[in-house]
């Protein structure tokens, strides 16, 4: 969904559902230093129109030189999802990925 060393916004992906039900998506995001210690802080946003997005969730992480990683899934119809880094600090580098 993202990689980014700064405040970032993801691009948007569409996901048609062939159905009513609920699907899960799961989103993890994967962080590492390349020197000394930090944070960062990835929203994971959602719409069904592509230009108005919510927040689904945030995750969090405590940055080092070892990678750190954390992560979330939803059960949800919308239709775009993408992921905007809010922070990284200096010599970090934040990947997110997402499973639907």
């Amino acid at each position: 969904m993202l990689s980014a060393t700064a405040a970032a916004t993801g691009s948007a992906f569409q996901i048609r559902g062939t159905n009513n039900y609920y699907a899960n998506r799961s989103f993890q995001a994967v962080g590492v230093m390349s020197s000394s210690t930090g944070t960062a802080s990835v929203v994971i946003e959602v719409s069904n129109d592509g230009t108005n997005y919510i927040t689904l969730g945030t995750i969090t992480l405590a940055l080092t030189t070892s990678p750190s990683s954390d992560a979330f899934y939803a059960q949800t119809v919308y239709e775009f999802y993408r992921a905007r880094t809010t922070q990284v600090t200096s010599n970090g580098t934040v990947t997110v990925y997402m499973k639907a």
